[in-house]
């Protein structure tokens, strides 16, 4: 088994958990269009490709393991990836290249993005959030358990959050997605 083969199959078995709150969705509906995304980005600007699909398997694995680590999951994902990465005996060069991807992927935390690919992984995550806007739903209604409106105002403030965090490139590529969504969750708040 390759290295990424390796990395999707624990991620993915970690999405299956009984740990994950975030249910299995985080792997279909999420992770799996950031990899794409982020994939298709680097293609675009020159970007590593191998450096972007690890980055973005990896990016929320330390929230999907613990939950209670979301708040910082940037961080200790960064960790999580050096530890797996280490003994897959990955290059450290490439180590510290995925580490510093995971490390500034978050739209709520504004980091310097030293590389084309750490560009590449943050508007990947920020993408997947605004095409997936059922996930976030769910996520606020099934999980958080939100009422409609404060549902409907939280993956609002996500998206936009989302939005806010992508490169000029990532706005051109989602615009339209992202006004349908705040269109749309906008009339729901105000129904």
């Amino acid at each position: 088994m390759d290295i990424i083969e390796f990395i999707k199959h624990e991620v993915e078995n970690k999405c299956l958990g009984e740990n994950n709150v975030f249910g299995y969705g985080i792997w279909t509906h999420h992770i799996v269009s950031v990899v794409k995304n982020a994939k298709t980005l680097a293609e675009k600007i020159g970007a590593d490709i191998e450096i972007v699909e690890i980055a973005s398997l990896l990016h929320d694995y330390a929230s999907i393991k613990d939950y209670s680590k979301h708040d910082e999951h940037h961080i200790y994902g960064a960790k999580e990836a050096e530890v797996i990465l280490k003994k897959l005996n990955y290059p450290k060069d490439k180590i510290e290249k995925v580490k510093d991807c995971i490390i500034s992927h978050r739209g709520s935390i504004q980091v310097h993005k030293k590389s084309k690919e750490a560009v590449c992984v943050a508007n990947a995550d920020a993408i997947a959030h605004i095409e997936n806007v059922t996930s976030l739903l769910y996520f606020a209604y099934c999980k958080k358990g939100l009422g409609i409106d404060e549902g409907a105002e939280w993956v609002s403030n996500k998206i936009k959050k989302s939005w806010d965090k992508l490169s000029n490139e990532g706005k051109i590529l989602i615009r339209d997605k992202y006004n349908s969504a705040q269109e749309m969750l906008n009339f729901a708040s105000k129904i």
